[in-house]
């Protein structure tokens, strides 16, 4: 596993991580203890060394499955949490109430500071006004988080986020369904430092190939309830494009996996190949899934000439697609 630099202050991470939103047990299907752990343990083994949560995953269950497999493995991780949704959402956001919020991170993780915590997709009025920056900015001066950041829905909500001094680093969907980052972005970030974690780099398992129109998602998970976005941002769910839609585009992809690689991991590294990116927050529900996504890392870069052929078929058939802020 080959690693990358998170910044503000700088500690190596893996270049692909864990994405945990899954193990709450809710919005992925329901996911027991021990295969928590097994997942957990998987992601040791591949030297994955960055996972994401947040502290509405479960209602505080993915940190607290986190805060349980750190303590009784002892194992070394860097884990970004996130708040600002749950009981702050839309318009409750208090200096107190964002106090309350990183201290109950804090208990479930069983850490006395964050390495990271990021705004939770809170609202761009919120983003615009700025106090909630300075609360972050005292929480890290006394102590409790290390590093503060955020996780936008949008390129104008990421451009905001990036005029505030100390942030660490902007979360981000970036995919071969959601290219639009590269253009603006990415340049904006890096020349201030600003790391990229990258979210549903597999467009909710779309991406992997291997959903048809006829794969069925249990009635708890987002990709059955949320698909148009009824519940949350659409673009959370297969990247805002239509469940039958995604599916006949990946389809449309397959000509292009290189002889021997599965359409994930060309999806995964066609990120890795974007210098701007830091880490890759690729979820899992099977210890195997993990190890096939962290063996991406070991891939060699995507050539010229595929790149600019999935650059081309992102511009004609999946840019008009996308549902959702973008």
């Amino acid at each position: 596993m080959k690693t990358r630099t998170f910044p503000n202050p700088p500690i190596p991470v893996s270049e692909i991580g864990l994405g945990c939103w899954q193990l709450g047990g809710a919005d992925w299907g329901a996911v027991d203890d021990e295969k928590a752990f097994s997942i957990l343990q998987s992601a040791t083994e591949a030297g994955i060394t960055f996972l994401d949560t947040a502290d509405v995953y479960g209602a505080g269950r993915s940190e607290e499955l986190i805060g349980r497999f750190l303590k009784e493995t002892r194992r070394n991780f860097f884990v970004a949490t996130k708040l600002g949704r749950g009981a702050l959402y839309p318009d409750k956001y208090t200096e107190a109430g964002v106090r309350d919020a990183i201290e109950g991170s804090l208990r479930r993780l069983g850490t006395d500071c964050l390495d990271l915590t990021q705004l939770h997709c809170v609202p761009p009025a919120v983003l615009k006004q700025g106090e909630i920056f300075d609360w972050l900015r005292k929480f890290r001066d006394e102590g409790k988080i290390r590093r503060f950041g955020a996780s936008v829905e949008s390129d104008a909500e990421g451009m905001i986020c990036l005029g505030q001094e100390g942030l660490s680093s902007l979360q981000v969907i970036f995919n071969l369904f959601r290219q639009k980052p590269a253009d603006e972005l990415f340049a904006e970030a890096a020349k201030r430092n600003v790391g990229i974690i990258v979210r549903l780099p597999l467009a909710s398992g779309v991406l992997s190939g291997k959903f048809t129109d006829a794969t069925t998602f249990a009635p708890q998970d987002h990709r059955n309830y949320n698909r148009d976005g009824a519940a949350f941002n659409v673009g959370e769910t297969f990247a805002g494009i239509p469940y039958g839609k995604a599916v006949s585009l990946a389809e449309q992809l397959r000509s292009l996996v290189p002889a021997g690689w599965e359409m994930a991991s060309m999806a995964q590294r066609w990120i890795l190949d974007h210098e701007a990116v830091t880490t890759v927050i690729t979820g899992a529900s099977k210890s195997d899934q993990v190890l096939r996504n962290a063996a991406a890392s070991d891939l060699p870069p995507l050539d010229s000439a595929l790149h600019g052929k999935l650059r081309d078929f992102y511009a004609l058939s999946v840019a008009h697609e996308i549902r959702g802020p973008y």
